[in-house]
């Protein structure tokens, strides 16, 4: 970077601060740098942060996906329902276990699966035994959980929330406000800790259940299946099923915890900035718009995501990206469409997801992280208009 030249800004990126530091030091010191005390103190806290009997803390977010397939037994010749407009691990913990993924589109404008798409997947699944339903609070932004809960059901499913996006996000459904996480509406809700992620913690991921037999099952299944009988000897384990290590360490917990304390701060800032990007983005429009909030969503965007008719604007989407790379400004897309993957596409052909490709031929992230200045967002949307000629 030139002398004078303003910082980049990466589309996300974490807050470390001093007692985050502190924390993680004073962690190296203990006793524990695997699976120790912390890792208990961690789950504790972040239960109770989300409203959630139990909190199951992994390895990495793709391990708790994994984990809660295996929990509730799902397995060769289940079906499973994603969203297409997802990351990869949404649709890869299904195969993981050996059931079939069947995808489901979206709503062009939020990005979100809706009861329609769900019910046209269901449609799809035919006669095969749909075992869970995966939702994925794309953003931040929370799908119609008691909607897509209810159709599960009547096909003898049930949700597992891809919840990454939305720690801190609130819904109010029937007027009655659920943290996502709560497990109000879902056998689990699965959250990942990676650093552009709204807490971070490295690596690191966290599942949430109401139900005290998922937990524990998960919970074995996290360290290879072992389990410590009753009244045995001290030293005593047995194996009934095969698990995996999927542990995470004392060290990672602690700062989970010391970020955990600063949720609300977090929350408030990407809610300042979110509201800023709004005002000022509403001199791009209708060439850009927001992606599309649903009425009972209170959301904690994890991703500032824009739709850009590009042709309109008489340019592409790579030269926009370019554009803006060269005044600074980051950017990245949130997703290219899981159905389109040639693994999927060789497993299952060619799918017709119109919502799912529509979003993605729009879709463009922004810079969006606490440790942004007002002004930031000024130089994103003076970069992205320029880009586009408006």
């Amino acid at each position: 970077m030139s002398e004078g030249a303003l910082p980049f800004l990466p589309y996300g990126r974490q807050t470390i601060e001093d007692d985050d530091v502190a924390a993680v030091a004073a962690a190296l010191r203990a006793d524990f740098l695997t699976t120790g005390p912390t890792v208990e103190a961690f789950e504790t806290a972040f239960k109770r942060r989300v409203g959630a009997g139990h909190a199951i803390a992994v390895a990495n977010g793709t391990a708790t996906l994994h984990l809660a397939m295996l929990a509730l037994g799902v397995g060769q010749d289940d079906v499973c329902i994603v969203p297409s407009v997802t990351f990869l691990a949404t649709a890869n913990c299904a195969r993981y276990v050996g059931a079939e993924v069947v995808f489901a589109d979206v709503d062009p404008a939020s990005g979100l699966m809706t009861p329609d798409t769900l019910a046209e997947a269901l449609k799809r699944a035919g006669d095969r035994r749909v075992r869970a339903v995966l939702p994925v609070h794309l953003r931040g932004d929370v799908c119609d959980l008691p909607a897509l809960r209810d159709l599960a059901a009547g096909a003898g499913a049930v949700l597992v929330e891809d919840a990454p996006h939305a720690l801190g996000s609130v819904a109010a459904f029937d007027g009655t406000p659920h943290p996502v996480g709560d497990g109000a509406f879902s056998s689990f809700a699965s959250f990942s800790f990676h650093p552009v992620k709204t807490l971070a913690t490295g690596e690191g991921g966290m599942l949430t259940t109401n139900d005290a037999a998922l937990a524990a099952r998960a919970r074995s299944l996290r360290s290879h299946g072992m389990v410590r009988p009753a009244g045995a000897e001290p030293w005593w384990y047995e194996m009934p099923e095969l698990g995996f290590n999927y542990r995470i360490p004392d060290v990672l917990c602690a700062l989970g915890i010391s970020q955990l304390a600063k949720l609300d701060r977090f929350v408030a800032r990407r809610r300042a900035l979110t509201a800023l990007y709004a005002d000022k983005l509403a001199a791009l429009a209708p060439t850009v718009r927001l992606a599309t909030s649903p009425a009972w969503s209170d959301p904690a965007l994890h991703l500032l995501t824009v739709l850009i008719d590009f042709e309109a604007a008489g340019t592409t989407r790579r030269a926009v990206v370019e554009a803006l790379k060269a005044h600074g400004v980051g950017s990245q897309v949130h997703y290219i469409p899981v159905h389109r993957q040639p693994y999927y596409q060789a497993r299952y052909g060619a799918l017709d997801l119109p919502g799912a490709d529509a979003w993605y031929a729009r879709c463009l992230t922004l810079p969006l992280y606490p440790g942004m200045e007002d002004g930031d967002v000024d130089r994103v949307v003076e970069a992205l208009a320029g880009a586009l000629g408006l």
